[in-house]
């Protein structure tokens, strides 16, 4: 481990980024107002235009993002993707990255894939933390995203400061385990979102302001982050991503298959991503994981949409 990463400061920390997406870009932009220098590298250059306005360095390969950086922050799209970016012997950022460097990889992606990484990255002496966030666009935006961390803890010591401008992490255990935290809180979010909607759709059948609604309800136990979240956007139409249905499919699905390794029954987590993949099935992957109300309201032939605007 370098000196550079233990003080994680801008004069001595050079910062790698991979994945410039809805919350990525607005992550990197936090690091480089904090005076850090950047290298970035998305596989769609006009993605990281407004990085590159700002002083960032574009390059052509995760594997150049390595060479110049100090520490590496990954946030793609699937756990393929990661593995590419990473561990790829020719072009990924691992073989790029000299000794002492610390991979910090932001994907919602498989806790099996996080401890291969990182035994990958202690190989050649190297660290790796996994460090899924949640808080969707807007927590990106207002640097105050939930950051669950799995490695040495030592390493993640030292990168809290970097973690710091991005919002509050916390440590879970070893590699890994940030990833099954995330995990779990995809389960609950899931029946959260499922149980706001059909919460809209009865009180639409039952003739209620839905404006009125959500203000009566936000302020007792029915309140969430979800609700918080995503109330205004349901009533507004407002079906663009802070989180992608694509990838809350994805999310969900490992959720089911590490359900399976572990022997257990979560029936409400089953449901949710079958109502999720009939999204994908109309086509409305690339909407925001509050169109689950679509799914909905085809199941009961009602339309919320004529509610107009929310005040909640």
């Amino acid at each position: 481990m370098t000196t550079s990463v233990a003080a994680a400061n801008p004069s001595n920390t050079r910062l790698g980024w991979i994945g410039t997406g809805v919350m990525g870009r607005s992550m990197c932009a936090h690091l480089m107002n904090a005076g850090y220098t950047l290298t970035i590298f998305t596989r769609t250059p006009s993605k990281a235009q407004e990085l590159i306005s700002m002083g960032a360095q574009w390059v052509d390969t995760p594997n150049a993002v390595g060479a110049q950086s100090d520490v590496v922050f990954t946030i793609v799209g699937y756990p393929s993707d990661v593995r590419q970016v990473i561990l790829d012997s020719n072009s990924g950022a691992l073989s790029g990255l000299r000794r002492g460097g610390v991979i910090v990889d932001m994907t919602t992606s498989e806790p099996s894939l996080a401890v291969e990484i990182h035994s990958a990255a202690s190989a050649v002496g190297c660290s790796a933390i996994d460090a899924p966030v949640s808080g969707g666009d807007r927590g990106a935006r207002n640097a105050a995203l939930s950051i669950f961390a799995g490695g040495e803890e030592a390493v993640v010591e030292r990168v809290k400061p970097l973690f710091s401008l991005l919002g509050k992490v916390y440590y879970m255990g070893g590699p890994g385990k940030g990833q099954f935290t995330k995990l779990g809180n995809q389960v609950v979010i899931a029946s959260s979102m499922v149980g706001l909607c059909e919460g809209l759709i009865f009180a639409h059948k039952a003739g209620l302001d839905l404006n009125h609604f959500l203000n009566a309800i936000s302020t007792g136990a029915a309140g969430s982050k979800s609700l918080d979240l995503y109330g205004n956007r349901i009533l507004n139409r407002d079906l663009e991503p802070g989180f992608y249905v694509n990838h809350f499919v994805k999310d969900l699905g490992i959720c089911l298959r590490e359900c399976q390794n572990m022997g257990l029954a979560l029936p409400g987590l089953a449901l949710a991503q079958q109502l999720y993949l009939s999204l994908k099935a109309h086509g409305e992957g690339d909407l925001g994981t509050q169109a689950l109300v679509l799914a909905l309201e085809r199941m009961n032939n009602v339309s919320l949409q004529s509610v107009g605007k929310a005040s909640l």
